[in-house]
């Protein structure tokens, strides 16, 4: 019988040898393995866990996985049908992006020291599989959430996932363009995760990354299309004292540039997570914001 441990150092020397790419959750072989075979095997990742041995099934269940992520390039979560984010498990379909945006680790330490007075309303825009305001209804628990999404499969996952966490009563789902949005009324905490890969960037993603939605990445020549719409919608969509979390990636320098006059706040986050920027309500409303038309 082979054991975890066997499985995993198997998974992870095969992982090795063919130089795939990470980043969607994981940023190295080792990582993946232990995330394929402790996936399959329905196990918890614990030392205990290393000498429990495999059912022969479930062994030859992970080799087929870990020659699929070899060959197809696929990340690792489209092959499993889920995803582990900030602690918790999501379903996850190829045709949208995987979360794993370190705009998780900002509402995983509850947004301090920029918490606003109150969280009564949150809004997600482009959520995708709904991961980003999932996570911020777990940790706001008396706040209403929306999650935007336009895709149909993505807006159809996102609801899937919110009936997975039994979120059903407090959390949304409205299909729609985030560059012209309904009036949804105001919120105190906005959340955006757009498609922010700007062209020359696009150009050159591995196979792993070419594998997800062009939809859910490509964000135009400089990588702000998407973004300079969700700034268009701000001044009437968050409250005076609420506060925007959004993630533009390699665009930050881009983003800086085209409204050099914001006070954006970048902080620094774990696990080199790059892009994200906070910035508050007050500083749309003042009378030196920039013209967002």
């Amino acid at each position: 019988m082979t054991t975890v441990a066997a499985a995993i150092d198997e998974v992870h020397a095969e992982f090795e040898a063919a130089g795939l790419s990470y980043g969607h959750g994981t940023d190295n072989a080792w990582d993946e393995a232990v995330v394929l075979v402790l996936t399959l095997a329905g196990l918890p990742d614990d030392t205990a866990s290393l000498e429990r041995e495999l059912k022969p099934g479930t062994l030859e269940n992970i080799r087929q996985i870990s020659r699929a992520r070899i060959e197809q390039r696929q990340p690792l979560a489209y092959l499993l049908g889920i995803c582990h984010f900030m602690g918790l498990d999501f379903e996850v379909v190829p045709g949208v992006v995987v979360p794993r945006s370190p705009i998780g680790y900002l509402l995983h330490e509850g947004l301090a020291p920029w918490l606003p007075a109150k969280i009564s309303r949150v809004i997600d825009l482009c959520s995708g599989s709904g991961c980003l305001g999932i996570l911020a209804a777990m940790i706001f628990a008396d706040a209403d959430v929306v999650l935007v999404e336009l895709d149909d499969n993505a807006a159809n996952l996102a609801r899937r996932n919110v009936e997975r966490h039994g979120l059903g009563e407090r959390v949304q789902v409205v299909q729609a363009d985030v560059t012209d949005l309904p009036d949804l009324g105001r919120f105190d905490l906005v959340i955006a995760n757009p498609p922010y890969v700007d062209a020359a960037d696009m150009q050159a993603l591995p196979a792993e990354f070419r594998a997800e939605p062009e939809l859910g990445l490509a964000g135009g020549e400089d990588g702000l299309a998407v973004v300079r719409g969700i700034f268009r919608q701000l001044p009437l969509l968050m409250n005076e004292e609420g506060l925007f979390v959004g993630e533009v990636g390699n665009s930050a320098a881009a983003l800086m540039r085209t409204w050099p006059g914001l006070p954006f706040v970048w902080p620094e986050l774990p696990h080199g997570g790059e892009g994200v920027f906070v910035l508050e309500g007050r500083a749309l409303g003042s009378h030196t914001a920039p013209d967002f038309s």
